[in-house]
């Protein structure tokens, strides 16, 4: 199997000797999308129109800020605004109370409860999930989950590099399950769900190992001990657990 431009990255991925390939897939995805919007695509009506409708989520507005270009999350976020400001007042003038009872009135909140319980509420969730950001990450990495499993089947290379890697963080390693009950032969599942659990209990074992280390480290008497692979052990755990590269700086925009 030739290397494509569907393949590439993926191949680049598992060649980087990280804690979870998919997180640095998503890491230049977001990136390079934060780029996008800030460099000159602010600026183009179509890409505003999209903006406007999705907005972003908490995490990619802050990289937005941290990026650097003012002027030009202000004007993308003054046409949102406007857009929410409308459709606000949309969900405002058709809300209608639900009516009250004793029960609800001494039970305990819970704003946690995933369904909501008005259309007004309803409405905030799905704003709170939709992201301009996210959804160009989403779109990219239901295409990566495929070429996994086109490259796991056909490339004996790319084999070799998921045998030998680290893993992947608990978020992407679930989400890798879950294509592969729909990717794989019965007869392939036998063989990728023993390696990749392998892969995973291992290599989680290690950065515990790691991080457990960096705490007996911090004992006065093995100061003179090695630290080993334990000095950026932290991160990784916390990499490992939910993603993402807690250690990363800001991402700003090349001066």
């Amino acid at each position: 199997m030739k290397e494509n431009i569907a393949t590439i990255p993926l191949m680049d991925a598992f060649s980087a000797n990280d804690e979870c390939p998919f997180c640095f897939l998503e890491r230049q995805a977001e990136q390079h999308a934060i780029s996008f919007i800030l460099g000159s695509a602010y600026m183009e009506d179509d890409i505003r129109e999209k903006t406007d409708v999705t907005g972003f989520c908490r995490h990619h507005f802050k990289m937005m800020y941290d990026y650097g270009n003012r002027l030009g999350s202000a004007l993308i976020l003054s046409t949102h605004l406007r857009k929410l400001n409308q459709e606000l007042g949309e969900e405002l003038k058709s809300f209608s109370p639900s009516k009250s009872n004793l029960f609800k009135r001494i039970k305990h909140t819970d704003a946690g409860v995933a369904e909501a319980k008005t259309p007004l509420g309803a409405w905030i969730k799905k704003k709170e999930c939709s992201c301009y950001v996210c959804n160009h990450f989403n779109d990219i990495y239901n295409r990566y989950l495929d070429t996994f499993f086109d490259l796991y089947r056909k490339n004996a290379e790319f084999r070799s590099l998921f045998t030998e890697s680290k893993g992947f963080c608990l978020p992407h390693f679930g989400d890798l399950i879950e294509a592969a009950e729909d990717k794989l032969s019965d007869e392939q599942k036998k063989q990728f769900y023993p390696e990749v659990f392998s892969l995973m209990q291992e290599n989680i074992d290690r950065v515990q190992k790691e991080v457990s280390w960096f705490v007996e480290k911090n004992d006065y008497r093995n100061k003179d001990k090695s630290w080993g692979n334990s000095a950026d052990s932290i991160q990784r755990g916390m990499q490992k657990c939910a993603g993402g590269y807690p250690a990363d700086p800001v991402f700003e925009a090349k001066r």
